[in-house]
């Protein structure tokens, strides 16, 4: 939440150097003034988190300079918004001069606690001048109950999540009991991260809205689950707490789900997550699968979409778009079985070194001692099946294998983004599009025409390369419940005719 006090500070700052010069002749407003909206929509804020600053212009639009005798709100100083007119602020304010032709900007703030309100829908009134002169805009926010989970906190000392015995720097705590099963009812606002002790399970209900503030997450412990299993109509929505709609496309607003190595038989269904830094982190190997995500839809992470590090990862209808890095990283080896999957990464805000998809069989880090290690493990399986790897680099599938440990890996009927211009990959044995014991009817380099890739929207459109070239398989539905019974295409979008 922005601090009142420095927001206040600043714009007084900006406003001194143009706001000083008081030696003009000002006349009375005559009830002339237009402004840059006839209302101020402050979107929708959670209770008792701060808004988003909006700001409203006001024009002088006559050739002679202008007093305004006094701008305040309706409901003055008991209203729930705050103010900066002209670099000062306050709730009330008289005689602000603009010079002809010139305009001023008011700054709006609020922070509604809606417990106090009998109406979600929370208004008040600017008003201009007095009198039969009086000109009106209006101020109106949406304000949303929430359930609030945070880690306790001890004088200016924050509780920090103990892990595997050790006090680690990470804030939050582990959930009680009572709120291990999240309902539709009201929204979820988690500061810090929410940790789900070993042994227990939290339930997600159909329809469940989980916001994260700032550097928060869900930790999901060894031996814990997290079951989250929505419906096509009612999905279950991971995202950050800022509900303004510039902040719809806005990456790395959260941390991550992270699932530890141990955890075992985690459930997505029609599941989005979206602005996350990585959308779901998940480690450790079992035999038993680790998650399975189904019908969901990965968006908008700062760094990866979905990142395993020697997991087992069973997914079918899966969609995950722009990251800053990867859209998936299969890495440190494991067990990987995608089905109808599309892995679109068009990342457009700073530079992507990293292809859509990358799979490898190590990891390096720098152990206590200060000296770098390299880990193998196998790759037991990495198999994708009627999937779309896409993104706007030239290369964006890379199988990145050290030393001679197991790695097996197939393509059957994918659509593949590779255009390796400089045959920078040609000895590199693991890319042989030819080898036919680990790549079938796989499509290099077609246009899958999705739908509007700009606003998230990879459904395919009629000129796709993609239509009626998959092979049959277990997904019998697509993505929002279409069909696969008469044509089956790459994907996890059938094509609909519209």
């Amino acid at each position: 939440m922005r601090s009142g006090i420095l927001f206040f500070g600043v714009i007084l700052i900006l406003f001194s150097i143009g706001s000083c010069r008081k030696d003009f002749e000002v006349k009375p407003n005559q009830g002339k003034l237009e402004f840059s909206k006839d209302t101020v929509f402050l979107d929708t804020i959670f209770s008792n988190i701060g808004s988003s600053t909006y700001n409203l212009k006001v024009y002088n639009r006559s050739n002679n300079d202008l007093t305004i005798p006094k701008i305040k709100l309706k409901n003055g100083v008991s209203s729930n918004y705050r103010l900066n007119v002209d670099g000062i602020p306050g709730k009330e304010f008289d005689n602000i001069d603009i010079l002809a032709k010139d305009s001023i900007y008011i700054f709006i703030e609020t922070t509604i606690d809606h417990a106090s309100l009998s109406d979600p829908l929370y208004t008040d009134k600017l008003l201009f001048d007095n009198g039969d002169k009086e000109q009106i805009v209006d101020l109106v926010t949406l304000v949303k109950d929430a359930h609030f989970i945070y880690p306790d906190k001890n004088g200016l000392q924050i509780e920090t999540l103990v892990i595997n015995g050790e006090k680690t720097d990470i804030q939050g705590r582990f959930l009680k009991d009572s709120e291990l099963i999240f309902t539709a009812e009201k929204p979820y606002i988690i500061y810090g991260y929410a940790a789900i002790p070993s042994g227990k399970t939290l339930t997600i209900e159909e329809g469940t809205n989980i916001h994260f503030h700032e550097n928060s997450g869900l930790v999901v412990d060894r031996n814990a689950q997290v079951k989250a299993n929505g419906s096509i109509d009612k999905k279950i929505i991971f995202q950050g707490d800022r509900l303004e709609h510039r902040f719809d496309d806005v990456p790395s607003q959260w941390g991550t789900i992270w699932i530890r190595s141990g955890s075992i038989n985690n459930q997505f269904s029609n599941v989005l997550i979206k602005n996350a830094v990585v959308g779901t982190l998940v480690e450790g190997f079992s035999p038993t699968p680790s998650l399975t995500i189904q019908n969901c839809e990965i968006y908008d992470s700062g760094a990866y979409g979905l990142f395993a590090r020697n997991s087992n990862i069973i997914a079918n209808n899966l969609v995950i778009g722009d990251a800053g890095q990867s859209s998936l990283a299969c890495t440190h080896g494991g067990k990987y079985n995608f089905t109808h999957a599309t892995f679109a990464n068009n990342w457009s805000q700073g530079l992507r070194e990293l292809p859509a998809v990358i799979i490898n069989n190590h990891f390096t880090y720098t152990n206590d001692d200060g000296v770098e290690v390299t880990e193998i493990r196998d790759l037991m399986e990495a198999n994708f099946t009627n999937s779309i790897i896409d993104g706007n680099s030239n290369i964006e599938l890379v199988l990145d294998k050290l030393q001679t440990s197991l790695f097996n890996y197939n393509f059957k009927n994918c659509l593949i983004q590779f255009n390796d211009i400089n045959d920078n990959y040609d000895d590199i044995e693991e890319l042989n599009f030819n080898n036919n014991v680990h790549y079938q009817n796989n499509i290099l380099n077609g246009n899958p025409a999705f739908k509007n890739i700009n606003k998230n929207k990879f459904s395919i459109l009629k000129d796709s390369d993609a239509i009626n070239k998959g092979t049959r398989s277990s997904i019998s539905e697509d993505i929002v419940g279409n069909s696969r019974n008469t044509r089956i295409d790459i994907g996890a979008f059938q094509f609909v005719e519209e």
